[in-house]
């Protein structure tokens, strides 16, 4: 029986203006990527930001790799590596530099050039933080989130600001993590790189899924849908106006 590594049941969060995750209820299987797809201001972030135990739920369960990131996050982040939207770099150090710095945290990290390599940065190795591109960093991004060779890694918006090419090649590392047997929690508001990508999904619309399962079921149960966007759509008529994706 495959396992679960993260369990996500009934999570709520609220601001003093806004509901953002108002019921959200998943599992991630050990060894697969599984996305967390919708709109921008859907939830997806908060959602995972609270699976990672960055920031605190209002209600609900979680567990990741069986323990509560809300009750001990310390216990969490030992085994999971995050990419956040932005990083902040000295800048003047190298991208080398860098990961061989967060490498020197880890007992056990991943090959500092063979990870500059899986994600097409060789030719950038030596260059200074600050003179990379925007897509440049967040592939330096990603590299600082498996550094530590995680037992479960949360990408969040990972190709945003990437050239098409670039967005392949970035996928294709991606596939390899996988297939080492780590754990992806893939957030991203990019249909085709939800469809292509990951094993699962769920929809998110305004806090709570829409629809969960692989691509190819969705778009196979849901009439004269070709695509992911055509299951959005379809799935969230009733409730909101079509949305335009990136």
């Amino acid at each position: 029986m495959t396992s679960t590594a993260i369990q996500v049941r009934n999570l709520r969060k609220a601001y003093p203006t806004k509901v953002a995750v108002a019921d959200v209820s998943f599992d991630v299987r050990a060894g697969e990527i599984f996305g967390v797809l919708g709109p921008n201001g859907a939830g997806k972030t908060t959602t995972v930001e609270c699976v990672a135990g960055l920031r605190q739920a209002d209600g609900g369960q979680i567990t990741v790799l069986g323990v509560d990131p809300q009750a001990h996050p310390e216990a969490v982040r030992a085994r999971v590596g995050i990419q956040f939207q932005e990083i902040q770099l000295r800048d003047k150090i190298t991208v080398r530099e860098a990961l061989a710095m967060f490498a020197a945290f880890h007992a056990d990290p991943a090959d500092v050039d063979n990870l500059i390599a899986m994600l097409g940065l060789t030719d950038k190795a030596h260059a200074r933080f600050k003179t990379l591109s925007g897509g440049q960093k967040q592939r330096v991004s990603i590299a600082l989130a498996l550094i530590g060779k995680p037992d479960v890694a949360i990408l969040d918006e990972m190709t945003t600001g990437l050239d098409p090419q670039a967005r392949r090649d970035v996928w294709d590392a991606i596939r390899a993590v996988r297939d080492a047997r780590t754990t992806v929690l893939l957030v991203t508001h990019f249909m085709e790189e939800a469809e292509r990508l990951c094993d699962r999904l769920v929809l998110l619309d305004a806090g709570r899924v829409v629809a969960e399962g692989t691509p190819a079921d969705l778009i196979a149960a849901t009439p004269e849908a070709t695509s992911l966007e055509d299951v959005f759509v379809a799935r969230t008529a009733a409730q909101t106006p079509r949305h335009v994706f990136a």
